[in-house]
């Protein structure tokens, strides 16, 4: 009878155990009068909180790319958000048009911020995710805005940026920053001379942050994403040694911000 008995909840709980898995989400949002749409992943065979991780797209807009990264953040445990910054169904394969939006973003800085830092609050507004526990990652423009959050002195406990235009903060802007940073950044990217990163690693020194920067030998732009070649942009180029690299060094870095949660 015992055995029986075990039998038969072993078959209640399989099913359940197959269930089990990473569940999405599109949520819509506003920051001001700009309607916005996110989409959030989590693993459901967990339990209880877990820190959360904004995802902020290349100048593409939120695409495939950007949910799957939010997909395998969720993978690894985390719930994940990645962010809208253009505004709702604003996606393109066109890079005439990607840097009309990311331009009309990032001329005015303050909007910028406050853009990242609404996709923050949805993160942090959501049950499973511990709001003392937080980081953002970033691409390309997103690379750039997960910095500007970090200069914002958003409550994120640390930012990486993957081949990111690596902004420098403006005077003061920086001081009230508490973020750790990784810069993932590929040595061949042509969007970056030699000048402005040692300009940027000179302004982070100043502003007192806690930084560290990875280079990859021969890692052009986007050097993260497959779909990279098919854009016909010499200057953008996937390099999977450099994305199993970084994506490993972030998981570092996590491990170190998220220590006993």
């Amino acid at each position: 009878m015992v055995h029986r008995l075990g039998v038969f909840m072993l078959v209640l709980l399989v099913p359940s155990l197959c269930l089990a898995e990473i569940q999405t989400k599109t949520i819509p949002y506003q920051h001001g009068d700009m309607p916005l749409e996110g989409f959030l992943a989590w693993d459901d065979a967990r339990t209880g909180k877990r820190p959360g991780v904004l995802v902020v797209h290349e100048w593409w807009g939120l695409n495939e790319y950007a949910r799957a990264r939010a997909r395998q953040l969720a993978g690894l445990g985390y719930v994940a958000f990645a962010v809208d910054m253009y505004g709702k169904g604003q996606v393109t394969t066109h890079p005439d048009q990607a840097a009309t939006w990311m331009k009309q973003v990032q001329a005015d800085v303050k909007l910028w911020q406050a853009r990242a830092l609404e996709g923050l609050a949805v993160l942090r507004s959501q049950q499973n995710v511990d709001p003392q526990h937080l980081a953002a990652i970033g691409y390309c423009f997103g690379g750039a805005t997960v910095l500007q959050l970090a200069y914002s002195g958003a409550d994120v406990k640390g930012v990486v940026s993957f081949h990111g235009a690596l902004p420098l903060p403006a005077g003061s802007q920086a001081q009230s920053a508490n973020a750790k940073i990784l810069i993932a950044h590929g040595n061949a990217d042509p969007f970056l001379n030699e000048e402005h990163v040692r300009k940027f690693r000179q302004a982070l020194d100043v502003a007192n942050l806690d930084w560290h920067m990875v280079v990859y030998a021969r890692a052009r732009h986007s050097f993260t994403n497959p779909g990279a070649d098919a854009h016909g942009i010499d200057a953008l180029k996937y390099d999977r040694q450099a994305d199993e690299r970084s994506w490993k060094h972030m998981q570092l870095f996590f491990g170190e911000l998220f220590q006993g949660s």
